[in-house]
């Protein structure tokens, strides 16, 4: 099955009112996924046939009357990483909480995979992950600064930091698939940076173009859908997910005395009352009781024992 991220930004009149054609034309070629539609743009990932990805990407090629077509990173699956299809409008389509902001108008020079490595090989460049910190544990390239941030709308207050703290030194940016990116540096030349760049494609770009002996990179990459995280083939990764707080768990995780799968792990053991664990073991409960019958559980992300044995 393929998996297919893409995004554009641009001045988008009606949202709303391609919602419902989108949707239509997505369930009839058999997709899952999601696809968030807002004045600055569109941003999606969508899983299923190349056939009818390529569809869909036609459909919006033509619908939205673009020049170029859009720009879509493919990976595959061997089953299918949702479990439905969503057509959303939202106020932005990656949520930094400044929807004024468009990087189709203005937007960091962007890097190719190839020229990558030596623009953050040089020690006078401030290498930014844009990501959220689950996202950084999980693996980010060697040198890059944490934001420390928990959601991509805490991003503006780093930034209003570091550009406190100066504003000449060069900055890389990246994210997992360059939609983070094009917006934190729209951001970044807002503040006064005057020299900002980002990886183009993102991680995902740069683990599929850049050979592995020759990379930078650590770790694996994380993925917001049911593969948590992939390796630097781009296969599924090693990692699975806390249905509590949908933080991502490696294998010693998993080990741990505070992990009981569904209820808790040990991110969000100390977090966790009395209430809510009663309110998630019930569930685990009905969920192994589902998965006893041979039913699938709606909502259900634990991990199978081979992703736990990892």
């Amino acid at each position: 099955m393929k998996v297919v991220s893409f995004y554009r930004f641009l001045d988008l009149a009606d949202p709303q009112g391609l919602k419902l054609s989108l949707q239509s034309l997505c369930d009839k070629k058999g997709l899952l996924g999601t696809i968030l539609l807002a004045e600055e743009g569109v941003n999606g990932t969508l899983a299923g046939s190349r056939e009818a990805v390529e569809a869909v990407l036609a459909w919006l090629r033509d619908t939205l009357a673009l020049e170029q077509p859009i720009e879509a990173r493919w990976t595959e699956a061997g089953k299918a990483p949702f479990r439905r299809m969503r057509v959303r409008s939202k106020k932005e389509i990656v949520t930094l909480g400044r929807p004024d902001i468009r990087p189709h108008r203005s937007t960091g020079r962007h890097i190719s995979p190839d020229e990558w490595n030596e623009i953050i090989d040089n020690p006078g460049t401030l290498v930014i992950d844009t990501r959220n910190h689950y996202e950084i544990e999980v693996g980010t390239f060697t040198n890059a600064v944490d934001p420390g941030t928990d959601n991509f709308r805490q991003f503006p207050k780093f930034a209003e930091q570091l550009a406190e703290a100066g504003k000449d030194r060069p900055l890389a940016m990246f994210c997992t698939g360059g939609i983070r990116c094009e917006k934190a540096t729209a951001l970044m030349l807002e503040l006064g940076f005057y020299e900002v760049c980002q990886l183009r494609g993102g991680i995902l770009n740069y683990l599929e173009q850049v050979a592995k002996e020759d990379q930078r990179w650590g770790g694996e990459c994380f993925v917001f859908d049911s593969r948590v995280a992939v390796d630097r083939d781009l296969a599924d990764g090693g990692y699975a997910q806390c249905h509590a707080c949908r933080r991502p768990l490696s294998s010693e995780d998993l080990q741990s005395c505070d992990y009981r799968e569904g209820v808790s792990c040990p991110r969000c053991i100390s977090d966790l009352d009395e209430e809510r664990a009663e309110r998630l073991e019930e569930r685990r409960r009905q969920i192994q009781l589902a998965r006893s019958r041979g039913a699938a559980h709606l909502g259900a992300v634990f991990p199978s024992s081979k992703t736990a044995n990892k």
